[in-house]
């Protein structure tokens, strides 16, 4: 009865706690807030911090500021790699969406990569607990990716759902409400990005930053280009060897290249996960195929690529980076659900 009065009383919130972007779901409102999981933070001479901004404006300061203005990205690979941080950007988003118009703290769900170890289950539980949440379930991303996608998971068929974030990609089989075979490598965005800034370095003696790396996969990444895909694009850089800030044109073929190491690993992930995948619903996936999810599902002709490695169907959800926020948040409406699928600490 008492937890029927709390969940009338406070907002309950849905958290996908990304490497790149955290977006943050609420009960009845849908997704409130999709930022960047950067957080700015100034460091006085005695050591002492403060935190400057979070999100958009925070990564704005990305490769732009001074020495004692940082900005941190508190999630690596998936999971928290600075605690302290994170909770911080944890309350500002909570604190956000919540509005603090209830005096009930909220119950919030939080999006998990598969591969987590029970260290970093707690660390993300106590970081959300710290931040304000009464009560904390988390699930895991495939899992949520499902189930915003819509596939049928506690039916006694075989869903195959692949999630390529920007810290990790994941790959699960699902039936009957559990995870059957599942893969996790900490190979997505992040490492697209890299490897991009490794190929211009290596090729064109030319440093360029972060952001420019994401900007050159969004305009040219193209897993499967075609021989009169022509696109080129202006970057700017540092030379390495001169030092003097330098101006180049990339090309498509020339992006391919740089990420086909990234999309390598995926294939194979993929094609791991399918040979863990018991003969039944296997057969099942022959017949629906692969649903892929996540700001990776967005690069240029990446369900091509797959296709042609596994032979299998291959469909990309209508909006690939909230699939899993989503998903968390129907999860709300549906307690038993929710207890069935949520990890233990």
């Amino acid at each position: 009865m008492l937890d029927v009065v709390r969940s009338f009383f406070s907002t309950d919130l849905a958290i996908d706690l990304g490497t790149a972007n955290t977006l943050v779901y609420v009960k009845g409102k849908g997704v409130v807030s999709n930022e960047p999981s950067v957080v700015a933070v100034y460091r006085d001479p005695r050591g002492n911090q403060k935190i400057l901004a979070i999100g958009e404006a925070a990564k704005d300061m990305l490769g732009r500021t001074p020495a004692n203005i940082i900005p941190i990205r508190p999630m690596k690979d998936g999971v928290i790699a600075d605690f302290e941080v994170t909770e911080q950007m944890l309350r500002y988003f909570i604190s956000k969406a919540h509005h603090r118009k209830t005096f009930v703290r909220p119950r919030v769900v939080v999006c998990v990569p598969s591969g987590i170890t029970p260290v970093e289950r707690r660390a993300v539980k106590e970081s959300a607990e710290s931040a304000g949440a009464r009560e904390v379930y988390l699930i895991e991303e495939p899992m949520a990716a499902a189930i915003g996608a819509g596939l049928p998971i506690t039916e006694a068929s075989g869903n195959m759902i692949l999630d390529i974030g920007g810290g990790t990609t994941e790959v699960a089989v699902i039936s009957m409400g559990g995870i059957v075979a599942s893969n996790s490598i900490r190979m997505a965005g992040d490492k697209m990005d890299d490897a991009i800034i490794q190929y211009v370095k290596r090729r064109y003696n030319l440093f360029i930053g972060e952001r420019t790396a994401e900007q050159v996969k969004i305009t040219l990444g193209n897993a499967f280009p075609s021989e009169d895909d022509t696109d080129t694009m202006e970057i700017k850089g540092r030379d390495l060897v001169s030092g003097i800030p330098k101006t180049l044109e990339m090309t498509v073929s020339e992006v391919k290249e740089a990420l086909t190491e990234p999309l390598n690993d995926i294939v194979d992930v993929v094609r791991i996960t399918l040979e863990k995948t018991p003969p039944e619903l296997a057969s099942d996936i022959v017949d629906k195929g692969i649903v892929m999810t996540g700001g990776g599902a967005l690069l240029k002709n990446i369900d091509v690529l797959l296709r042609n490695a596994v032979n299998l169907p291959i469909t990309i959800v209508d909006d690939p980076l909230s699939t899993v926020v989503m998903g968390s948040g129907k999860l709300l409406d549906d307690t038993d659900l929710l207890r069935e699928v949520a990890l233990s600490y």
